[in-house]
């Protein structure tokens, strides 16, 4: 169970518009079905380098198609050498915990700052 406030915002499906809107957002995360191929950050630069996180998602279906996990990390370190990686399955729930810890870690940041920030005059 996640403690805190969030709020998710996802775009629909146009991977170039977000990434150049600021929402007032602490995180952007890019989420990357394993579906979609490889090749995603190098012809969507925009959106991977403006992402906290890479979640490659439906990680299940992997032994059924022609992608690279490794390429795919490697492109997406080349357009933002920082980002982090999740691998998930929201059907098998495969690294659903590890995302789960990082939204909280992220909540917690943002608790963290907002007790620390002092009052308006």
């Amino acid at each position: 169970t996640l403690e805190g406030g969030l709020i998710l915002i996802e775009n629909v499906g146009n991977l170039v518009c977000p990434a150049a809107f600021d929402l007032g957002e602490h995180h952007k995360v890019a989420i990357l079905s394993v579906t979609e191929g490889e090749d995603k950050p190098i012809k969507y630069p925009d959106m991977f380098h403006a992402a906290d996180l890479l979640l490659l998602n439906k990680i299940d279906l992997l032994p059924y198609l022609d992608f690279d996990v490794d390429k795919c990390i490697d492109y997406a370190r080349r357009v933002h050498p920082g980002i982090e990686v999740l691998q998930l399955s929201a059907r098998d729930g495969t690294g659903m915990a590890g995302w789960l810890d990082w939204l909280q870690n992220g909540l917690n940041q943002v608790a963290e700052v907002s007790v620390g920030a002092s009052p308006a005059a």
